[in-house]
């Protein structure tokens, strides 16, 4: 990968662009994240601090082993996506290639359809571009 001005390589930046675009151009979307399979923060985009950002990295993480384990004991198959409906709001977590994982905090005035198409638009945008040596530079670049 070849890196630019940011020290970050193209497609690195082009996956992060492309998140904030997500979640500032996806009405009622507060904080966007990308996870590793591992649980670590790989992006994010919206409103919320490294703090609240790496605490959303382990709820999304923690919700899809939740949610594989119950998908696996009744044989539903691999998870595609998990809706949490709470009174203020929602969390979309949404499976990604390569073994990633996206989370969407939306406001409860939010359509969740639209946020949920957004999201899986953003998927399919990225999945192209996700390998393991990109999820390695992103979550690099955030742990530092």
């Amino acid at each position: 990968m070849t890196e630019t001005r940011f020290g970050l390589s193209e497609q690195a930046q082009d996956f992060t662009w492309l998140l904030a675009r997500f979640a500032q151009d996806t009405a009622g979307v507060i904080d966007v994240i990308a996870v590793s399979s591992d649980g670590l923060l790989m992006a994010s985009a919206g409103d919320a601090d490294r703090a609240s950002s790496d605490r959303l990295s382990a709820i999304v993480s923690g919700i899809v082993s939740l949610a594989g384990g119950a998908g696996s004991s009744y044989g539903l198959g691999p998870l595609n996506k998990v809706i949490v409906d709470a009174e203020g709001g929602f969390l979309v977590v949404m499976a990604m290639g390569a073994g990633a994982l996206l989370g969407v905090v939306a406001e409860r005035s939010a359509s969740l359809s639209t946020v949920a198409y957004e999201a899986a638009l953003f998927i399919n945008r990225t999945n192209g571009m996700l390998n393991p040596q990109l999820i390695n530079e992103l979550k690099n670049s955030v742990s530092g």
